[in-house]
Protein backbone atom coordinates (compact mmCIF):
# COMPACT_ATOMS: atom_id res chain seq x y z
CA UNK A 1 0.00 0.00 0.00
CA UNK A 2 1.21 3.50 -0.70
CA UNK A 3 1.03 6.80 1.82
CA UNK A 4 -2.81 6.92 0.89
CA UNK A 5 -3.41 3.08 1.21
CA UNK A 6 -1.86 3.11 4.87
CA UNK A 7 -3.22 6.94 5.99
CA UNK A 8 -6.74 5.26 5.29
CA UNK A 9 -6.44 2.31 7.62
CA UNK A 10 -4.91 3.88 10.43
CA UNK A 11 -7.42 6.65 10.57
CA UNK A 12 -10.29 4.13 9.52
CA UNK A 13 -8.62 2.11 12.76
CA UNK A 14 -8.25 4.94 15.14
CA UNK A 15 -11.57 6.07 14.54
CA UNK A 16 -13.54 3.17 14.74
CA UNK A 17 -11.09 2.50 18.44
CA UNK A 18 -12.09 6.13 19.78
CA UNK A 19 -16.17 5.21 18.94
CA UNK A 20 -16.09 1.54 20.37
CA UNK A 21 -14.56 3.50 23.79
CA UNK A 22 -17.71 6.01 23.42
CA UNK A 23 -20.05 3.21 23.28
CA UNK A 24 -18.52 1.63 26.07
CA UNK A 25 -18.01 4.68 28.37
CA UNK A 26 -21.71 6.25 27.89
CA UNK A 27 -23.02 7.82 31.10
CA UNK A 28 -26.46 8.45 32.84
CA UNK A 29 -25.47 11.17 35.81
CA UNK A 30 -23.66 14.86 35.52
CA UNK A 31 -21.69 13.41 37.71
CA UNK A 32 -20.08 10.88 34.82
CA UNK A 33 -20.43 13.61 32.32
CA UNK A 34 -18.94 16.37 34.02
CA UNK A 35 -15.71 14.40 36.12
CA UNK A 36 -16.21 11.01 35.10
CA UNK A 37 -17.68 10.03 38.30
CA UNK A 38 -14.63 11.25 40.32
CA UNK A 39 -13.23 7.66 39.67
CA UNK A 40 -10.27 7.86 37.11
CA UNK A 41 -7.69 5.80 37.95
CA UNK A 42 -4.17 7.68 38.61
CA UNK A 43 -1.53 6.98 35.54
CA UNK A 44 -5.26 6.54 33.32
CA UNK A 45 -5.60 10.41 34.15
CA UNK A 46 -2.14 11.78 33.49
CA UNK A 47 -1.97 9.89 30.10
CA UNK A 48 -5.70 11.81 29.35
CA UNK A 49 -4.11 14.85 30.76
CA UNK A 50 -0.86 14.66 28.34
CA UNK A 51 -3.74 13.57 25.13
CA UNK A 52 -5.77 16.63 26.62
CA UNK A 53 -2.45 18.72 26.62
CA UNK A 54 -0.23 18.27 23.34
CA UNK A 55 -2.82 19.63 21.18
CA UNK A 56 -2.25 19.81 17.27
CA UNK A 57 0.21 22.75 18.16
CA UNK A 58 2.47 20.41 20.41
CA UNK A 59 2.55 17.82 17.93
CA UNK A 60 2.30 19.46 14.50
CA UNK A 61 3.42 22.72 14.97
CA UNK A 62 5.91 22.96 18.19
CA UNK A 63 8.77 20.96 16.49
CA UNK A 64 8.55 23.31 13.29
CA UNK A 65 8.74 26.27 15.74
CA UNK A 66 12.01 24.35 17.28
CA UNK A 67 13.33 24.02 13.88
CA UNK A 68 13.15 27.57 12.51
CA UNK A 69 13.93 29.26 15.65
CA UNK A 70 16.58 27.18 16.54
CA UNK A 71 17.64 27.89 20.71
CA UNK A 72 15.03 30.43 20.41
CA UNK A 73 12.42 27.87 20.27
CA UNK A 74 13.70 26.17 24.08
CA UNK A 75 10.68 29.03 25.10
CA UNK A 76 8.01 26.99 24.23
CA UNK A 77 9.60 23.41 25.82
CA UNK A 78 10.02 25.05 29.26
CA UNK A 79 7.12 26.97 29.18
CA UNK A 80 4.31 24.22 28.40
CA UNK A 81 6.42 21.66 30.71
CA UNK A 82 7.23 23.75 33.56
CA UNK A 83 3.44 24.74 33.94
CA UNK A 84 2.83 21.76 35.17
CA UNK A 85 4.75 22.22 37.93
CA UNK A 86 3.66 24.70 38.78
CA UNK A 87 0.11 23.20 38.59
CA UNK A 88 1.16 20.09 40.41
CA UNK A 89 2.32 22.22 43.59
CA UNK A 90 0.09 25.55 43.33
CA UNK A 91 -3.30 24.18 42.12
CA UNK A 92 -4.37 20.82 41.30
CA UNK A 93 -4.76 19.15 44.54
CA UNK A 94 -6.05 22.19 46.27
CA UNK A 95 -8.81 22.28 43.66
CA UNK A 96 -9.63 18.50 44.18
CA UNK A 97 -10.51 18.95 47.54
CA UNK A 98 -12.53 21.53 46.90
CA UNK A 99 -14.28 19.10 45.53
CA UNK A 100 -16.19 20.58 42.74
CA UNK A 101 -17.34 20.29 39.01
CA UNK A 102 -15.47 23.17 37.31
CA UNK A 103 -13.02 26.12 37.65
CA UNK A 104 -16.18 28.62 37.28
CA UNK A 105 -17.38 26.53 40.01
CA UNK A 106 -14.88 27.35 42.25
CA UNK A 107 -14.58 31.22 41.39
CA UNK A 108 -18.68 31.08 42.43
CA UNK A 109 -18.19 29.51 45.61
CA UNK A 110 -14.89 30.39 47.14
CA UNK A 111 -15.83 34.56 46.18
CA UNK A 112 -19.47 33.78 46.93
CA UNK A 113 -20.83 35.38 44.11
CA UNK A 114 -23.03 34.65 41.07
CA UNK A 115 -21.47 37.21 38.95
CA UNK A 116 -17.92 36.11 39.75
CA UNK A 117 -19.01 32.47 38.14
CA UNK A 118 -20.50 34.16 35.05
CA UNK A 119 -17.44 36.15 34.51
CA UNK A 120 -15.37 33.04 35.20
CA UNK A 121 -17.32 31.03 32.72
CA UNK A 122 -17.25 33.72 30.06
CA UNK A 123 -13.29 33.96 30.47
CA UNK A 124 -13.35 29.84 29.85
CA UNK A 125 -15.54 30.25 26.81
CA UNK A 126 -13.45 32.36 25.31
CA UNK A 127 -9.92 30.93 26.48
CA UNK A 128 -11.42 27.34 24.83
CA UNK A 129 -12.98 28.80 21.58
CA UNK A 130 -10.09 30.58 20.97
CA UNK A 131 -8.28 27.45 21.83
CA UNK A 132 -10.06 24.98 19.72
CA UNK A 133 -10.35 26.58 16.78
CA UNK A 134 -6.37 25.85 15.39
CA UNK A 135 -7.54 21.97 16.74
CA UNK A 136 -10.38 21.79 14.07
CA UNK A 137 -8.37 23.50 11.49
CA UNK A 138 -5.46 21.16 12.24
CA UNK A 139 -7.52 18.55 11.82
CA UNK A 140 -8.69 19.44 8.35
CA UNK A 141 -4.99 19.69 7.38
CA UNK A 142 -4.23 16.39 7.73
CA UNK A 143 -7.21 15.45 6.08
CA UNK A 144 -6.34 17.75 3.12
CA UNK A 145 -2.75 16.44 3.02
CA UNK A 146 -2.88 12.75 3.43
CA UNK A 147 -7.03 11.86 2.40
CA UNK A 148 -7.03 14.32 -0.14
CA UNK A 149 -7.79 12.06 -2.95
CA UNK A 150 -10.24 9.79 -0.59
CA UNK A 151 -12.24 13.02 -0.52
CA UNK A 152 -12.28 14.74 -3.10
CA UNK A 153 -14.69 13.64 -4.96
CA UNK A 154 -17.41 13.78 -2.41
CA UNK A 155 -15.64 17.32 -1.75
CA UNK A 156 -16.37 18.08 -5.45
CA UNK A 157 -19.71 16.76 -5.51
CA UNK A 158 -20.80 18.83 -2.49
CA UNK A 159 -19.01 21.74 -3.99
CA UNK A 160 -16.70 22.61 -0.83
CA UNK A 161 -13.36 22.29 -0.01
CA UNK A 162 -11.42 19.06 0.86
CA UNK A 163 -10.44 20.52 3.92
CA UNK A 164 -14.30 21.33 4.82
CA UNK A 165 -14.89 17.40 4.78
CA UNK A 166 -12.13 16.85 7.14
CA UNK A 167 -13.46 19.35 9.25
CA UNK A 168 -16.62 18.09 9.31
CA UNK A 169 -16.08 14.18 9.85
CA UNK A 170 -13.41 15.44 13.10
CA UNK A 171 -16.65 17.22 13.92
CA UNK A 172 -18.35 13.88 14.16
CA UNK A 173 -15.95 12.27 15.87
CA UNK A 174 -15.80 14.61 18.80
CA UNK A 175 -19.27 14.71 19.08
CA UNK A 176 -19.69 11.36 19.47
CA UNK A 177 -17.76 10.03 22.36
CA UNK A 178 -18.19 13.50 23.94
CA UNK A 179 -21.93 13.89 23.70
CA UNK A 180 -22.08 9.87 24.96
CA UNK A 181 -19.71 9.86 27.32
CA UNK A 182 -18.98 12.81 28.28
CA UNK A 183 -15.59 13.43 30.58
CA UNK A 184 -15.68 9.97 30.96
CA UNK A 185 -15.61 8.49 27.11
CA UNK A 186 -13.63 11.90 26.89
CA UNK A 187 -11.07 10.73 29.79
CA UNK A 188 -10.78 6.80 28.11
CA UNK A 189 -10.57 8.50 24.52
CA UNK A 190 -7.57 10.64 25.19
CA UNK A 191 -5.98 7.34 27.19
CA UNK A 192 -6.33 5.63 23.63
CA UNK A 193 -5.38 8.96 21.73
CA UNK A 194 -2.25 9.26 23.57
CA UNK A 195 -1.03 6.12 22.81
CA UNK A 196 -1.43 6.36 19.19
CA UNK A 197 0.09 10.07 19.04
CA UNK A 198 2.99 8.79 21.27
CA UNK A 199 3.77 6.09 18.91
CA UNK A 200 3.05 8.09 15.73
CA UNK A 201 5.84 10.70 16.97
CA UNK A 202 8.56 8.40 18.68
CA UNK A 203 8.36 6.11 15.93
CA UNK A 204 10.33 8.48 13.08
CA UNK A 205 12.77 10.12 15.65
CA UNK A 206 13.74 6.75 16.57
CA UNK A 207 14.19 5.15 12.87
CA UNK A 208 15.93 8.92 11.43
CA UNK A 209 18.53 9.05 14.33
CA UNK A 210 19.30 5.52 13.97
CA UNK A 211 19.57 6.23 10.10
CA UNK A 212 21.75 9.41 10.62
CA UNK A 213 24.21 8.17 13.59
CA UNK A 214 23.41 4.70 14.49
CA UNK A 215 21.58 5.39 17.62
CA UNK A 216 18.55 4.53 18.38
CA UNK A 217 17.96 7.02 21.38
CA UNK A 218 16.95 10.46 19.67
CA UNK A 219 18.13 12.20 22.64
CA UNK A 220 21.57 10.56 21.90
CA UNK A 221 21.39 11.35 18.09
CA UNK A 222 20.83 14.77 18.78
CA UNK A 223 23.87 15.04 20.80
CA UNK A 224 26.34 14.20 17.63
CA UNK A 225 23.99 15.67 15.26
CA UNK A 226 24.08 19.08 16.54
CA UNK A 227 27.85 19.76 15.88
CA UNK A 228 27.26 18.67 12.01
CA UNK A 229 24.13 20.80 11.66
CA UNK A 230 26.31 24.11 13.52
CA UNK A 231 28.56 23.29 10.39
CA UNK A 232 25.94 23.13 7.86
CA UNK A 233 24.82 25.93 9.11
CA UNK A 234 27.80 28.36 9.01
CA UNK A 235 28.39 27.24 5.40
CA UNK A 236 25.46 28.23 4.09
CA UNK A 237 25.74 31.31 5.42
CA UNK A 238 23.20 30.83 8.11
CA UNK A 239 24.12 31.84 11.89
CA UNK A 240 24.86 28.62 14.33
CA UNK A 241 21.89 26.48 15.13
CA UNK A 242 22.69 26.56 18.63
CA UNK A 243 23.67 30.28 19.15
CA UNK A 244 21.18 32.12 21.81
CA UNK A 245 18.86 34.77 21.21
CA UNK A 246 18.75 35.48 17.69
CA UNK A 247 14.98 36.23 17.07
CA UNK A 248 14.02 36.82 20.80
CA UNK A 249 15.46 39.67 23.24
CA UNK A 250 16.28 38.43 26.97
CA UNK A 251 13.12 40.33 27.91
CA UNK A 252 10.97 38.71 25.31
CA UNK A 253 12.09 34.84 26.62
CA UNK A 254 11.43 35.45 29.75
CA UNK A 255 8.04 36.54 28.96
CA UNK A 256 7.35 34.21 27.03
CA UNK A 257 8.42 31.60 29.35
CA UNK A 258 6.47 32.76 31.77
CA UNK A 259 3.13 33.36 30.29
CA UNK A 260 3.44 29.82 28.76
CA UNK A 261 3.85 28.46 32.52
CA UNK A 262 1.10 30.27 34.20
CA UNK A 263 -1.13 30.08 30.84
CA UNK A 264 -0.90 25.91 31.46
CA UNK A 265 -1.60 26.44 34.96
CA UNK A 266 -4.48 28.94 34.26
CA UNK A 267 -6.24 26.61 30.62
CA UNK A 268 -9.65 25.51 32.02
CA UNK A 269 -9.37 22.34 30.15
CA UNK A 270 -6.75 21.23 31.45
CA UNK A 271 -7.52 21.99 35.60
CA UNK A 272 -10.81 20.15 34.91
CA UNK A 273 -8.73 17.02 34.60
CA UNK A 274 -7.67 17.26 37.80
CA UNK A 275 -11.36 16.77 39.40
CA UNK A 276 -11.50 13.35 38.11
CA UNK A 277 -9.35 11.32 40.62
CA UNK A 278 -10.53 9.97 43.35
CA UNK A 279 -8.37 11.72 46.02
CA UNK A 280 -6.04 14.93 46.42
CA UNK A 281 -3.55 12.40 46.57
CA UNK A 282 -3.97 11.30 43.31
CA UNK A 283 -4.64 14.60 41.79
CA UNK A 284 -0.76 15.27 42.67
CA UNK A 285 0.29 11.98 41.36
CA UNK A 286 -1.94 12.59 38.14
CA UNK A 287 0.35 15.58 37.79
CA UNK A 288 3.39 14.17 37.91
CA UNK A 289 2.37 11.05 35.72
CA UNK A 290 1.09 14.03 33.05
CA UNK A 291 4.76 15.70 33.80
CA UNK A 292 6.25 12.02 32.71
CA UNK A 293 3.99 11.18 29.77
CA UNK A 294 4.55 14.78 28.42
CA UNK A 295 8.12 14.55 28.69
CA UNK A 296 8.60 11.62 26.48
CA UNK A 297 7.09 13.99 23.72
CA UNK A 298 8.74 17.14 24.31
CA UNK A 299 11.89 16.02 25.04
CA UNK A 300 11.82 13.91 21.34
CA UNK A 301 10.67 17.09 19.79
CA UNK A 302 13.73 18.97 19.87
CA UNK A 303 15.81 16.02 18.10
CA UNK A 304 12.83 15.92 15.26
CA UNK A 305 13.05 19.39 14.55
CA UNK A 306 16.69 19.15 14.45
CA UNK A 307 17.04 16.20 11.82
CA UNK A 308 14.41 17.71 9.55
CA UNK A 309 16.65 21.23 8.89
CA UNK A 310 19.24 19.05 8.53
CA UNK A 311 17.81 16.95 5.93
CA UNK A 312 16.74 19.80 4.25
CA UNK A 313 19.64 22.15 4.43
CA UNK A 314 21.93 18.91 3.21
CA UNK A 315 19.55 18.83 0.38
CA UNK A 316 19.64 21.95 -0.91
CA UNK A 317 23.46 22.10 -0.17
CA UNK A 318 24.08 18.96 -2.39
CA UNK A 319 21.17 19.62 -5.03
CA UNK A 320 20.70 23.72 -4.83
CA UNK A 321 16.91 24.99 -4.86
CA UNK A 322 16.00 24.19 -8.77
CA UNK A 323 17.36 20.43 -8.21
CA UNK A 324 15.08 19.99 -4.91
CA UNK A 325 12.14 20.39 -7.24
CA UNK A 326 13.47 17.89 -9.70
CA UNK A 327 15.24 15.30 -7.53
CA UNK A 328 13.52 11.94 -6.65
CA UNK A 329 15.33 12.32 -3.39
CA UNK A 330 13.21 15.65 -2.32
CA UNK A 331 10.06 14.61 -4.12
CA UNK A 332 8.06 15.48 -0.94
CA UNK A 333 8.92 19.12 -1.77
CA UNK A 334 6.59 18.61 -5.10
CA UNK A 335 3.70 17.12 -2.14
CA UNK A 336 3.46 19.41 -0.04
CA UNK A 337 3.78 22.92 -2.58
CA UNK A 338 0.56 21.15 -3.55
CA UNK A 339 -1.00 21.92 -0.26
CA UNK A 340 0.24 25.31 -0.23
CA UNK A 341 2.48 25.16 2.35
CA UNK A 342 5.81 25.10 0.19
CA UNK A 343 6.13 28.48 -1.86
CA UNK A 344 8.23 27.29 -4.41
CA UNK A 345 7.11 29.69 -7.19
CA UNK A 346 9.68 31.88 -5.03
CA UNK A 347 12.43 29.17 -5.60
CA UNK A 348 15.12 30.66 -7.50
CA UNK A 349 18.73 29.59 -8.75
CA UNK A 350 21.68 30.62 -6.46
CA UNK A 351 18.81 32.03 -3.98
CA UNK A 352 20.05 31.82 -0.45
CA UNK A 353 19.18 29.08 2.51
CA UNK A 354 17.72 31.52 4.46
CA UNK A 355 15.46 32.48 1.60
CA UNK A 356 14.35 28.43 1.13
CA UNK A 357 13.46 28.31 4.31
CA UNK A 358 11.31 31.08 4.62
CA UNK A 359 8.66 29.69 2.08
CA UNK A 360 8.02 26.12 4.26
CA UNK A 361 5.42 26.58 6.46
CA UNK A 362 6.32 25.74 10.17
CA UNK A 363 3.84 23.72 10.52
CA UNK A 364 4.91 20.89 7.99
CA UNK A 365 7.66 20.03 9.72
CA UNK A 366 6.60 16.71 11.93
CA UNK A 367 4.16 15.50 9.40
CA UNK A 368 7.03 15.57 6.63
CA UNK A 369 9.34 14.24 8.38
CA UNK A 370 8.65 10.78 7.66
CA UNK A 371 9.05 11.68 3.81
CA UNK A 372 11.64 14.15 3.89
CA UNK A 373 13.44 10.74 5.36
CA UNK A 374 12.40 9.04 3.20
CA UNK A 375 10.46 6.41 5.66
CA UNK A 376 8.06 4.23 4.69
CA UNK A 377 4.74 4.80 3.78
CA UNK A 378 3.00 3.05 6.90
CA UNK A 379 4.97 5.49 8.89
CA UNK A 380 3.74 8.56 6.93
CA UNK A 381 0.34 7.06 7.63
CA UNK A 382 0.83 6.74 11.38
CA UNK A 383 2.11 9.95 11.46
CA UNK A 384 -0.84 11.40 10.12
CA UNK A 385 -3.13 9.36 12.50
CA UNK A 386 -1.15 10.87 15.69
CA UNK A 387 -1.52 14.36 14.25
CA UNK A 388 -5.55 14.11 14.16
CA UNK A 389 -5.58 12.34 17.67
CA UNK A 390 -3.68 15.35 19.27
CA UNK A 391 -5.92 17.72 17.70
CA UNK A 392 -9.14 15.80 18.37
CA UNK A 393 -7.85 14.84 21.83
CA UNK A 394 -7.48 18.72 22.88
CA UNK A 395 -10.85 19.62 20.49
CA UNK A 396 -13.03 17.58 23.12
CA UNK A 397 -11.75 18.35 26.57
CA UNK A 398 -12.29 21.74 25.13
CA UNK A 399 -15.70 21.44 23.96
CA UNK A 400 -16.61 19.75 27.55
CA UNK A 401 -15.27 23.03 29.35
CA UNK A 402 -17.58 25.23 27.13
CA UNK A 403 -20.63 22.81 27.99
CA UNK A 404 -20.18 22.89 31.60
CA UNK A 405 -19.27 26.52 31.89
CA UNK A 406 -22.72 27.02 30.12
CA UNK A 407 -24.70 24.08 30.84
CA UNK A 408 -23.62 23.57 34.49
CA UNK A 409 -22.21 26.94 35.67
CA UNK A 410 -24.78 29.12 33.64
CA UNK A 411 -27.76 27.08 33.32
CA UNK A 412 -27.67 24.48 36.52
CA UNK A 413 -26.31 27.15 39.30
CA UNK A 414 -28.35 30.45 38.11
CA UNK A 415 -31.13 29.98 35.80
CA UNK A 416 -32.68 26.81 36.82
CA UNK A 417 -31.29 25.52 39.62
CA UNK A 418 -33.84 23.11 40.54
CA UNK A 419 -33.50 21.45 37.10
CA UNK A 420 -33.60 17.76 37.17
CA UNK A 421 -30.22 15.57 36.81
CA UNK A 422 -31.55 14.09 33.39
CA UNK A 423 -32.41 17.71 32.61
CA UNK A 424 -29.33 18.91 33.47
CA UNK A 425 -27.35 16.26 31.37
CA UNK A 426 -29.92 17.00 28.41
CA UNK A 427 -28.49 20.50 28.27
CA UNK A 428 -25.09 19.86 28.39
CA UNK A 429 -25.21 17.52 25.97
CA UNK A 430 -27.05 19.49 24.10
CA UNK A 431 -24.34 22.96 24.21
CA UNK A 432 -21.77 20.23 23.58
CA UNK A 433 -23.17 19.86 20.09
CA UNK A 434 -23.61 23.52 19.71
CA UNK A 435 -20.34 23.88 20.75
CA UNK A 436 -18.98 21.76 18.25
CA UNK A 437 -20.71 23.10 15.33
CA UNK A 438 -19.31 26.66 16.16
CA UNK A 439 -15.80 24.75 16.62
CA UNK A 440 -16.22 24.02 12.88
CA UNK A 441 -17.26 26.91 11.72
CA UNK A 442 -13.64 28.09 13.10
CA UNK A 443 -11.92 25.81 11.23
CA UNK A 444 -13.88 26.09 8.24
CA UNK A 445 -13.58 30.13 7.83
CA UNK A 446 -10.48 30.74 10.18
CA UNK A 447 -9.81 34.28 11.35
CA UNK A 448 -6.51 35.40 9.51
CA UNK A 449 -4.73 35.11 12.43
CA UNK A 450 -6.05 31.99 13.92
CA UNK A 451 -2.76 30.08 14.33
CA UNK A 452 -1.77 32.47 16.27
CA UNK A 453 -4.55 33.29 18.01
CA UNK A 454 -4.12 29.68 19.70
CA UNK A 455 -0.68 30.36 21.01
CA UNK A 456 -2.43 33.52 22.64
CA UNK A 457 -4.95 31.66 24.49
CA UNK A 458 -2.15 30.92 26.93
CA UNK A 459 -1.89 34.79 27.73
CA UNK A 460 -5.39 34.84 28.04
CA UNK A 461 -5.60 32.37 30.39
CA UNK A 462 -2.39 33.62 32.47
CA UNK A 463 -3.87 36.89 32.64
CA UNK A 464 -7.75 35.48 33.89
CA UNK A 465 -7.42 32.81 35.88
CA UNK A 466 -4.64 32.38 37.46
CA UNK A 467 -4.39 35.11 39.54
CA UNK A 468 -7.60 34.59 41.12
CA UNK A 469 -7.07 30.85 41.67
CA UNK A 470 -3.68 31.65 43.52
CA UNK A 471 -5.16 34.31 45.42
CA UNK A 472 -8.28 32.36 46.25
CA UNK A 473 -6.52 29.31 47.47
CA UNK A 474 -3.45 31.29 49.28
CA UNK A 475 -5.16 34.00 50.45
CA UNK A 476 -8.52 33.79 52.39
CA UNK A 477 -8.75 38.05 52.70
CA UNK A 478 -9.30 38.56 49.12
CA UNK A 479 -12.86 38.80 48.38
CA UNK A 480 -15.34 38.72 45.38
CA UNK A 481 -14.76 42.52 44.05
CA UNK A 482 -11.39 41.91 43.81
CA UNK A 483 -11.26 38.91 41.81
CA UNK A 484 -13.96 40.71 39.77
CA UNK A 485 -12.27 43.58 39.01
CA UNK A 486 -8.78 41.19 38.38
CA UNK A 487 -10.55 38.91 35.94
CA UNK A 488 -12.12 41.33 33.98
CA UNK A 489 -9.18 43.91 33.74
CA UNK A 490 -6.47 41.34 33.23
CA UNK A 491 -8.60 39.73 30.40
CA UNK A 492 -9.47 42.63 28.78
CA UNK A 493 -5.84 44.11 29.04
CA UNK A 494 -4.55 41.28 27.40
CA UNK A 495 -7.02 40.84 24.65
CA UNK A 496 -6.64 44.73 23.16
CA UNK A 497 -2.93 44.55 23.41
CA UNK A 498 -2.98 41.55 21.08
CA UNK A 499 -5.41 42.91 18.94
CA UNK A 500 -3.11 46.00 18.40
CA UNK A 501 -0.25 44.25 17.60
CA UNK A 502 -1.78 41.69 15.61
CA UNK A 503 -4.56 42.32 14.28
CA UNK A 504 -2.99 43.60 10.87
CA UNK A 505 -2.79 39.79 9.83
CA UNK A 506 -6.20 39.21 9.65
CA UNK A 507 -6.81 42.62 8.20
CA UNK A 508 -4.01 42.44 5.49
CA UNK A 509 -6.26 41.83 2.57
CA UNK A 510 -8.18 45.14 3.16
CA UNK A 511 -4.97 47.40 3.20
CA UNK A 512 -3.92 47.39 6.72
CA UNK A 513 -0.49 45.92 6.89
CA UNK A 514 1.38 48.10 10.14
CA UNK A 515 0.21 47.37 13.99
CA UNK A 516 -0.47 49.92 15.96
CA UNK A 517 2.33 49.09 17.58
CA UNK A 518 4.53 46.25 18.08
CA UNK A 519 5.51 46.00 21.54
CA UNK A 520 4.54 47.04 24.82
CA UNK A 521 7.54 48.20 27.10
CA UNK A 522 9.40 45.84 24.48
CA UNK A 523 7.39 42.62 25.66
CA UNK A 524 5.53 41.54 22.31
CA UNK A 525 2.07 39.56 21.99
CA UNK A 526 3.43 36.33 22.43
CA UNK A 527 4.35 37.47 26.18
CA UNK A 528 1.73 40.17 26.83
CA UNK A 529 -0.16 37.93 29.34
CA UNK A 530 2.43 39.01 31.60
CA UNK A 531 1.77 42.28 31.61
CA UNK A 532 -2.18 41.48 32.14
CA UNK A 533 -1.39 38.67 34.40
CA UNK A 534 0.50 41.64 36.95
CA UNK A 535 -1.97 44.17 36.49
CA UNK A 536 -5.08 41.21 37.65
CA UNK A 537 -3.17 40.66 40.42
CA UNK A 538 -2.72 44.52 41.83
CA UNK A 539 -6.57 45.54 40.63
CA UNK A 540 -7.23 42.12 43.14
CA UNK A 541 -5.10 42.97 45.86
CA UNK A 542 -6.08 47.10 45.88
CA UNK A 543 -9.52 46.54 45.10
CA UNK A 544 -9.89 43.73 47.81
CA UNK A 545 -7.87 46.15 50.89
CA UNK A 546 -10.60 48.82 49.76
CA UNK A 547 -13.82 46.47 50.24
CA UNK A 548 -15.13 44.12 53.19
CA UNK A 549 -13.28 41.14 53.43
CA UNK A 550 -15.35 37.98 52.72
CA UNK A 551 -17.81 36.05 55.34
CA UNK A 552 -16.04 34.29 58.20
CA UNK A 553 -17.23 30.71 56.45
CA UNK A 554 -15.63 31.33 52.86
CA UNK A 555 -12.23 32.42 54.87
CA UNK A 556 -12.70 28.84 57.26
CA UNK A 557 -13.09 27.54 53.66
CA UNK A 558 -9.97 28.56 52.47
CA UNK A 559 -8.25 27.52 55.76
CA UNK A 560 -9.32 24.21 55.27
CA UNK A 561 -8.64 23.49 51.80
CA UNK A 562 -4.78 24.77 51.69
CA UNK A 563 -4.41 21.58 54.26
CA UNK A 564 -4.08 18.05 53.60
CA UNK A 565 -6.89 16.96 55.66
CA UNK A 566 -10.34 17.51 56.83
CA UNK A 567 -9.26 19.80 60.00
CA UNK A 568 -11.56 19.58 63.44
CA UNK A 569 -13.63 22.20 64.71
CA UNK A 570 -10.66 23.00 67.16
CA UNK A 571 -7.81 22.56 64.48
CA UNK A 572 -9.63 24.53 62.54
CA UNK A 573 -10.36 27.42 64.93
CA UNK A 574 -6.51 27.54 65.96
CA UNK A 575 -5.53 27.93 61.96
CA UNK A 576 -8.30 30.69 61.47
CA UNK A 577 -6.61 32.58 64.89
CA UNK A 578 -3.04 32.29 63.56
Amino acid sequence: MGILGWTTFWVIATFSLYIGIAIWSRVTSTKGFYVAGQGVPTVANGMAVGADWMSAASFISMAGLVSFMGFDGSVYLMGWTGGYVLLAILLAPFLRKFGEYTVPDFVGKRYYSNYARVIAAIAAIFVSFTYVAGQMRGVGVVFSRFLGELVEPLAAGLGVEVITIGVVIGMAIVATYAVLGGMKGITYTQVAQYCVLIVAYTIPAVAIGYSMTGSPIPHIAMGEVLPALDGLQQELGLDMYSGPFANLSMLNVFAITFVLMVGTAGLPHVIVRFYTVKTVKSARWSALWAIVFIAILYTIAPAVAMFSRYEILQSFSDLGAMGMLESPRTSWVQTWAATGLIETGQWSEGMSANALLNTIDRDIIVLATPEIANLSPWVVGLVAAGGLAAALSTASGLMLVISSSLAHDVYGEIINPDASEQKRLKVGRGIILVAIIGAGLLGIYPLGFVAEVVAFAFGLAAASFFPVLVLGIFWKRCNKEGAIAGIVTGLSFTFIMIILMRAHVALAEFGVSEPVFETFLGINAQGIGLVGMILNFVVTYVVTMSTAPPPQEVQDLVEQIRYPRTLTKEELGEATSN
